[in-house]
């Protein structure tokens, strides 16, 4: 099903191309709720492109965004348990905290959730700066997941601001993936949205680990030496399965793909 998503005064309103139904920010939420049951997590990642398969303008990739693009963003934080991200993204998109207003933060208690997803920051060598606003502005403190040998340096270097998580596994000076889910799923964080970067994400299917994506394709060409979402090895290619596709006034496409394998096992 092709739908249109359009802003009015109220908020955003979601209504299916030829004016048949209609779809409210609830609806929405509905649409995008994680699956329920099983016993693992479910990681879903959040991406924009171009059309012409740049993920970054101007070295950003919140420089592709739009109106609608934001709002969607803002919805799949509010369902997530925990927010994924790699350090480098993080600091090139100058993240900080979530924030919630209050009606958000009450829906999320209704669906037994924090009132604020952490950020996990995935940094092999621990290079966080102390003083960036991921640490200065938020809410709720970051956990960081790095390897053995960059830990207790990380540690010494974050203090209170962040709690600093040895990811390493077998492998001293590398992050385990299944290792940092495990770590969430063990502290009730089974929902995650991962934000990034292409490399996170090349590691994610690489791993086997993502079971969706959801993908906003700007209606621009960006041309140069624009980067693609993903980057790194991955075993061959990964079938997935369109969920739905959605579109907004300004010609946003909203696509949510499921990896096949992951729908098999729900």
């Amino acid at each position: 099903m092709i739908l249109r998503m359009s802003a009015d005064h109220d908020g955003t309103q979601f209504t299916v191309l030829g004016g048949v139904g209609a779809i409210d920010a609830a609806g929405l939420a509905d649409r995008y709720a994680y699956p329920g049951g099983g016993t693992r997590s479910w990681v879903r990642a959040n991406m924009i492109a171009s059309i012409d398969g740049g993920a970054t303008s101007a070295g950003k990739s919140g420089g592709l965004g739009g109106a609608g693009d934001k709002a969607l963003f803002g919805m799949l934080r509010e369902l997530a348990d925990v927010v994924l991200v790699g350090a480098a993204t993080a600091r090139v998109e100058d993240y900080s905290g979530v924030t919630f207003d209050a009606a958000q933060r009450a829906a999320r208690r209704d669906r037994g959730q924090t009132e604020t997803p952490p950020i996990a920051v995935l940094t092999r060598s621990g290079s966080v700066d102390p003083d960036a606003a991921l640490f200065t502005r938020t809410d709720v403190p970051p956990l960081v997941f790095t390897s053995a040998g960059a830990a207790p340096g990380t540690r010494e270097r974050l203090g209170a601001r962040a709690e600093v998580i040895d990811a390493s596994g077998t492998d001293p000076e590398s992050l385990d993936l299944t290792g940092v889910l495990d770590v969430l799923a063990g502290r009730g964080l089974r929902r995650v949205l991962a934000e990034g970067g292409p490399g996170i994400l090349g590691m994610l299917i690489a791993e086997n680990l993502l079971d969706e994506l959801c993908l906003s394709v700007s209606p621009v060409l960006v041309g140069g030496a624009a980067g693609r979402i993903v980057t790194g090895k991955t075993d061959g290619r990964t079938a997935l399965r369109l969920r739905h596709a959605l579109t907004d006034d300004d010609g946003y496409l909203f696509l949510s793909y499921v990896r096949a394998a992951a729908a098999d096992e729900r």
